[in-house]
């Protein structure tokens, strides 16, 4: 079969052209996300697959192997990756290791994002895994968002969970949510240059987030928003946020709206930025609205209808933390074992040692496990399928094993695990907050029980 040879920096320059122009646009936006040097995509083989599985012709795929109609045949396992999958997963770790892992403790030590990985991220495509290609986005499913997830995380936790707001908050609300409109203004913004924010949690309601305070009142065609939003990732860079506010407080959460805000208003104003423990180059501030006035055409979705916005997109919001803490703890772990195999105590090295054996072991099984939660959430949600208990589950175990991983990759390191010089303190550091934020534990387990017990009614 013919291959063709893309060099992907030279399809990002020069746009969407393509020899054949048989769905190109789609291809050459997708090739940008397999290498920015230049790499081998087989897009006419993909195309063809694509084709025989379109129209159902397994005849011919069948005659020319006679192994593909039983491939077809045998339900895969759910962290077995399709070739763009897996080709996608080649190219973000070559990013992370070339782009952003000499940077990762500058950002940390400075709290700050540096420019250049953010405007590399959008260039790579990653910040618009699901944004349809006729907006400029790759036209993904949502599962390729968590492998460029969960693939950065391994190198940087804060990268991972700036570009996993961009995809399964941000541009899922808008894509869920959005009018024609909205989507042809916003998309080509969101998936090029512009980072947004998702503005629900303040300093009086975080897990009762409809306890939230910030009103919208109606003025003529437009309204007007006072309040103050706490804990905002990505606010510091973001030049597009969606606020909840209230526009009728005596209905309680049916009276939340969700706004959409651009950054250019004199109304918002991105306030402190906090000092973390972890994750500490993403951006975490207060944002205020003051008299912040906006058309009625800016309301996402319907009026009332914020809760089921803020629901809805957190549960698959979920999937994305559940795959930043699964990538934290690979991160960890894969930064341990090269150590602990080549460092010899007492005359043998330190990983065959059989106290050293059962505890990397036992970290390898509760890996594996977390990211069969995680790959099963997000193919459920891929498949149409109820996926809300299984996001909440993955979210959960995922960072219960993240902290768990990073902290005896710190003990099995000893003393070179408590400094600077090894990446590992950094991941210990980072995954605490994957228990906390897009809904703590305890909120996870209140939905999981609330789940459990509603199936055997």
């Amino acid at each position: 079969p013919f291959r063709k040879r893309a060099n992907c920096s030279e399809s990002s320059r020069n746009g969407r052209e393509t020899e054949d122009g048989r769905g190109g646009d789609t291809l050459m936006l997708r090739a940008r996300l397999y290498g920015s040097v230049n790499c081998f995509i087989d897009l006419e083989n993909m195309m063809i697959r694509r084709a025989l599985l379109l129209t159902g012709a397994k005849t011919a795929a069948a005659g020319r192997t006679g192994k593909v109609q039983r491939r077809m045949s045998t339900r895969p396992a759910v962290t077995m990756f399709s070739e763009e999958e897996q080709m996608l997963r080649e190219a973000v770790a070559r990013f992370a290791k070339e782009q952003i892992a000499p940077r990762v403790r500058e950002m940390d030590e400075k709290q700050k994002m540096d420019a250049e990985v953010i405007r590399s991220c959008f260039e790579q495509g990653y910040m618009g895994i699901e944004i349809p290609s006729e907006h400029g986005g790759n036209g993904m499913p949502f599962t390729n968002s968590i492998v460029v997830i969960e693939e950065l995380a391994k190198v940087d936790p804060s990268v991972s969970v700036m570009v996993d707001v961009q995809n399964t908050l941000i541009n899922n609300a808008v894509k869920k949510w959005g009018t024609p409109e909205q989507r042809a203004k916003y998309f080509p913004r969101l998936s090029q240059d512009t980072l947004g924010s998702f503005c629900l949690s303040e300093w009086g309601s975080g897990s009762d987030a409809f306890a939230l305070k910030t009103t919208a009142t109606k003025k003529g065609d437009e309204y007007v928003l006072n309040g103050t939003k706490a804990w905002i990732t990505n606010s510091a860079e973001a030049g597009f946020f969606i606020c909840m506010a209230n526009v009728d407080p005596s209905k309680g959460y049916k009276g939340i709206t969700a706004f959409i805000v651009d950054k250019g208003n004199p109304g918002l104003i991105v306030g402190k930025k906090e000092d973390k423990l972890g994750i500490r180059a993403s951006s975490t501030c207060e944002v205020r609205f003051e008299n912040c006035r906006v058309p009625s055409s800016a309301i996402l979705g319907e009026l009332g209808k914020g809760y089921k916005i803020a629901i809805e997109t957190l549960n698959e919001g979920r999937i994305g933390i559940g795959a930043q803490m699964l990538g934290l703890a690979e991160g960890a772990f894969n930064a341990t074992i090269p150590y602990i195999k080549q460092r010899t105590q007492f005359g043998q090295p330190l990983s065959d040692f059989q106290g050293m054996q059962f505890q990397y072991a036992t970290l390898a099984v509760e890996i594996e496990a977390a990211r069969l939660m995680v790959y099963n959430a997000a193919r459920l949600k891929d498949a149409g399928q109820p996926f809300v208990k299984e996001a909440a589950m993955a979210k959960l175990y995922s960072s219960q094993v993240a902290e768990k991983v990073a902290s005896q990759c710190v003990n099995m390191l000893g003393g070179v695990g408590f400094t600077k010089e090894f990446p590992v303190e950094k991941f210990y550091r980072d995954a605490k907050i994957g228990q906390i934020y897009e809904g703590t534990s305890n909120i996870q387990l209140q939905t999981i029980a609330k789940m459990v017990v509603n199936e055997f009614k």
